[in-house]
């Protein structure tokens, strides 16, 4: 099934994010089931640390594609550097305690999430990603600030 007008490369970036929204709101749940006192809490909420550094690093690679395909184009280069830096959030979420990683997670989703809604109004590259990209991005980096600071808010 192909939805009518839009690319393979499309329709593959609507399943990827769908399948990793789908991935943190499982691991997300799992976390919430655990008591707050059992051990394997501290457990759950380092799986979805580690998830979530993925699903950044994901989203920062995606946004690379897309600059690398618009080289061309003014204000990529600042997406690139933009792009390295939450790169580098997700790889030091790694080194830090679980509560610690989800709460730099969630903020890092957060601010990538304001960053995708600052290529509309042009204060970043607006022509780099179609309309639907920049929003869907930044709804799914919405969901994943959510759900990275869901288990913070349990506490």
């Amino acid at each position: 099934m192909t939805l009518v007008g839009w690319s393979e490369g499309s329709q593959a970036l609507l399943v990827a994010g769908a399948a990793l929204v789908a991935t943190l709101v499982t691991m997300a749940i799992r976390t919430l089931r655990v008591p707050l006192n059992a051990p394997d809490r501290l457990v759950a909420e380092l799986r979805l640390a580690q998830v979530a550094s993925l699903v950044l690093a994901f989203v920062a690679a995606v946004w690379l594609g897309v600059a690398a395909v618009h080289e061309h184009k003014l204000g990529t280069t600042l997406d690139v550097m933009i792009a390295l830096l939450f790169f580098a959030v997700a790889a030091t979420a790694y080194l830090r305690e679980p509560r610690e990683a989800l709460t730099l997670l969630s903020i890092a989703f957060a601010s990538h999430a304001v960053i995708d809604v600052l290529h509309r109004p042009g204060w970043l590259p607006p022509d780099i990603a179609p309309r639907w990209f920049v929003v869907g991005c930044a709804v799914v980096d919405a969901i994943a600030a959510g759900l990275c600071y869901l288990p913070m808010v349990r506490r």
